[in-house]
């Protein structure tokens, strides 16, 4: 690990990922133990949701002056340390050295397509199944509201800190990247950039209903990367999501990468490194602020 990473313990279930959840039949999901899936009552949702217990993020400080900040947020049942080593590969070329990144850790919540059992998320999920309706099936609303005031603290935080807003970039992996699309579409501030992985466009019956106003995030750059294999997230869902969000006045660049599935490959993980060496250039030491 780089020096000046702040280490924490890693999550005990840090090793279940949304694979090993589409792996897992429905059918045995539906037998295990009651013989019934169990469903998580709205009710109990907002009340778990009302009480969750956070970890600190894993953060990686600006190896030289910080003007810029990353967040970058993790997919279902993975922490904040399952990207460490993307951030680790980023710092050592040495194009983003004025860049602190921030990885959060999703808290531990109960999972309907895990049987009710926790695991961490940032949001309900009621069935996995590979198909491309299914993720949008009975959305967690109240989760997906709860974890977007969560990242608007981050946000927040940063903007306090001294970075101004259009140098902060949220991205994320998965259900990571579904957060990072629909909280930083609906910010009330002006980003840099947001980056979504593998994901999807979260409330889309609704989502221009929750749009703000101004709309200060129509034109920020948003990078959406899918690859043409993913048995998860898949690629006709990503597809939606982009020309859902096209016909609504934005414009994201999609990129689909041929033979992955639903993970990264050392292509899609270059193209966000350009990504973010475009949207968050060196500024030099007249600017920013020091944390070495």
């Amino acid at each position: 690990m780089i020096a000046g990473a702040v280490p924490l313990k890693p999550h005990p279930h840090h090793r279940w990922t949304f694979y090993d959840l589409l792996t897992t039949t429905n059918t045995e999901l539906d037998t295990a133990r009651t013989g019934t899936r169990t469903q998580i009552s709205r009710k109990q949702k907002t009340k778990n949701m009302a009480s969750l217990i956070r970890q600190a993020p894993l953060i990686f400080p600006a190896a030289a002056r910080h003007t810029a900040t990353v967040i970058f947020v993790h997919g279902l049942g993975d922490t904040g340390y399952g990207w460490a080593d993307a951030v680790e590969n980023w710092r050592r070329r040495q194009r983003l050295d004025e860049v602190k990144f921030i990885l959060p850790h999703a808290p531990s919540i109960p999972i309907t397509c895990n049987m009710g059992m926790k695991m961490p998320g940032w949001y309900d999920i009621a069935r996995i199944d590979g198909h491309p309706d299914s993720l949008r099936a009975n959305e967690d609303e109240a989760g997906i509201l709860v974890s977007r005031e969560y990242f608007n603290g981050l946000i927040q935080q940063e903007i306090d800190a001294g970075i101004p807003a259009e140098r902060i970039v949220l991205g994320g992996f998965s259900q990571g990247g579904a957060m990072s699309l629909f909280s930083g579409l609906t910010s009330k501030v002006k980003l840099g950039g947001i980056i979504a992985l593998s994901s999807y466009l979260l409330l889309s019956l609704k989502f221009a209903e929750l749009l703000p106003t101004p709309n200060v995030n129509k034109e920020t750059p948003l990078f959406m990367g899918h690859g043409d294999q993913d048995v998860v997230v898949p690629i006709q869902l990503g597809v939606r999501s982009h020309d859902a969000l096209k016909a609504l006045g934005y414009k994201p660049i999609f990129k689909i990468y041929p033979g992955m599935g639903h993970s990264a490959c050392p292509r899609e993980m270059d193209d966000i490194e350009d990504f973010l060496k475009d949207r968050l250039p060196a500024l030099g030491e007249k600017d920013g602020k020091s944390e070495l």
